[in-house]
């Protein structure tokens, strides 16, 4: 049954030892299983919760498949259901909360890992294609986080025009394109080089700088500047 506490277990020892490494060691301290069973615990507390971790982890294909997998997904897998679902979705929330802080506190080409660490936390792997805007002031610091489309990266998507517009609108004075690669390869198709070169183009004859073009994937992450492609 979902979420139940289930019959008493003799796992007091275990659960104990789990803590004691996770307050005294460092981001290692835990191995994956050991990170989904230790919030498994909280939610499902008096039951041996070890080998629905490990079937978590072969569903969803690690750590952040688990983290990164539908609510629904989640509840519905065998031993799991709403509570323990939500345990997992709040600690994406808090990773996803804790990145972009990162990102909005400093100018974005000085924390640049810190930038592509966020994009990956929330587009690398998800099943659809995002695309997104961020623009930025004179001092290359983060005005507007714009969520465009939940779709194909096109121009019926992210007109050129439209985009620029909007960088005048907010009184930015550069932007950076990202979107991600479902497919998990993050190499750029023709139609991304395309379209950025549209964008770019616009931006310069109103002295709007397009800085990037940053394709997430789960395989990693292509920067168009750092390609030449720009």
């Amino acid at each position: 049954m979902a979420d139940t506490e289930g019959e008493p277990h003799h796992g007091t020892g275990h659960r104990a030892r789990l803590r004691t490494r996770l307050l005294s060691g460092g981001s290692d301290a835990l191995g994956d299983h050991e990170v989904i069973e230790y919030l498994l615990m909280t939610a499902i507390p008096r039951k041996d919760v070890k080998p629905l971790a490990k079937t978590l982890l072969a569903r969803f294909g690690g750590l952040a498949g688990v983290f990164n997998a539908e609510s629904a997904a989640l509840a519905k897998h065998p031993g799991m259901g709403e509570t323990s679902a939500a345990a997992f979705k709040i600690v994406a929330l808090a990773a996803r909360r804790l990145a972009r802080a990162g990102v909005q506190e400093k100018p974005i080409l000085a924390s640049w890992q810190a930038l592509l660490d966020y994009l990956t936390i929330d587009m690398a792997h998800l099943g659809h294609e995002r695309v997104r805007v961020l623009y930025l002031d004179t001092k290359n610091r983060l005005v507007q986080d714009d969520l465009v489309s939940e779709g194909t990266l096109d121009e019926a998507a992210i007109h050129p025009r439209t985009v620029v517009k909007k960088a005048l609108d907010l009184g930015a004075a550069a932007l950076i394109l990202v979107h991600n690669h479902p497919s998990g390869s993050p190499e750029p198709s023709r139609a991304d080089i395309q379209i950025t070169g549209r964008i770019a183009e616009a931006g310069r004859l109103l002295g709007i700088i397009v800085l990037d073009h940053v394709i997430i994937g789960k395989e990693g992450h292509v920067s168009l500047k750092a390609r030449g492609l720009i």
